[in-house]
């Protein structure tokens, strides 16, 4: 299994100087499977990107949305795929009471917002994901409700020997200890459980969170012990606060491996998301980051 970090960034894009090791992208993951499908978790500004480099007509495409805050939607009217009538496009997300999911995607891709209508985008298919499992390609999937504010999936995909979960807005303590809940009482544990990589909420330090708590996000403490609980093999931080500049985020990263070695962890088990960082997932749970170029400066 092969991921991309198109979009590391969370709430709103952060471009400028002091973002542009770690990137100022908003949230989006390209996944290649074993067989060669393509999925993508997430479509915040960072698709556009993705969508420029993707070829034109090979595979279906299949955009797993974990809500529709506009940090995980912003780039879809930019997505160039979803122009192009050969496009076969599957975006998945959360179900809600209040309106389908085309609906609700219509409000952003519509008028004043947008100069299109999702109408016009005929490659466009969507299909709600909760709460079930299906297939794509080689790999097995699986959405289950987390907390975080109005209706949000976690995903775990599931491809040979390898897992990926992927729960990049996430809150599952609540201002409460994680190390004081039962396993069924943690919100994602069973997506989490066992996975050969982690991509996870770490939005807030831990001197940050009291002011943010019930926001939807965790702190580094309750990140670090949210893997550690599932017992993940790596651990990949995500969703960077936009006031958090590359400086700061070095720092959060030398404390994140410090603590991390502190529950008991491989130091190189854990890292801050990184735009553009590539990291293939062996069998046998190995993973191993590939050279990244273009990390300092995004075209």
């Amino acid at each position: 299994m092969k991921i991309k970090v198109w979009g590391a960034r969370g709430s709103i894009p952060a471009p400028g100087p002091e973002t542009m090791r770690y990137g100022g992208n908003t949230t989006c993951i390209e996944v290649t499977l074993q067989d060669g499908s393509t999925l993508i978790h997430d479509a915040g500004t960072g698709i556009r990107n993705l969508g420029l480099v993707l070829p034109r007509v090979e595979r279906p495409i299949h955009i797993l949305l974990t809500h529709l805050h506009l940090d995980h939607i912003q780039g879809l009217m930019f997505f160039a795929p979803a122009f192009r009538p050969e496009s076969e496009i599957t975006i998945w997300g959360p179900a809600s009471p209040e309106a389908s999911l085309q609906d609700r995607i219509a409000r952003y891709i519509s008028a004043p917002l947008a100069p299109v209508e999702v109408r016009e985008l005929p490659s466009l298919v969507f299909r709600e994901a909760e709460p079930m499992e299906w297939r794509i390609g080689s790999a097995r999937v699986m959405a289950q409700s987390v907390t975080h504010r109005g209706p949000t999936l976690g995903y775990r995909i599931e491809d040979g020997d390898t897992t990926l979960t992927y729960i990049p807005d996430h809150e599952p303590g609540l201002g409460a200890p994680i190390g004081d809940l039962e396993d069924e009482w943690i919100s994602g544990f069973d997506l989490a459980d066992g996975a050969s990589m982690l991509i996870h909420d770490c939005q807030y330090t831990d001197q940050e969170y009291p002011s943010y708590i019930g926001w939807g996000h965790s702190p580094m403490s309750d990140a670090l012990a949210f893997a550690h609980r599932t017992h993940a093999k790596r651990l990949l931080l995500f969703h960077h606060d936009p006031l958090h500049s590359d400086e700061f985020l070095d720092a959060l990263g030398a404390d994140v491996a410090l603590r991390w070695q502190e529950l008991g962890g491989d130091a190189d088990g854990v890292e801050l998301a990184i735009e553009r960082r590539e990291l293939l997932l062996d069998s046998g749970d190995d993973a191993r980051l590939e050279p990244n170029p273009t990390a300092v400066a995004p075209p």
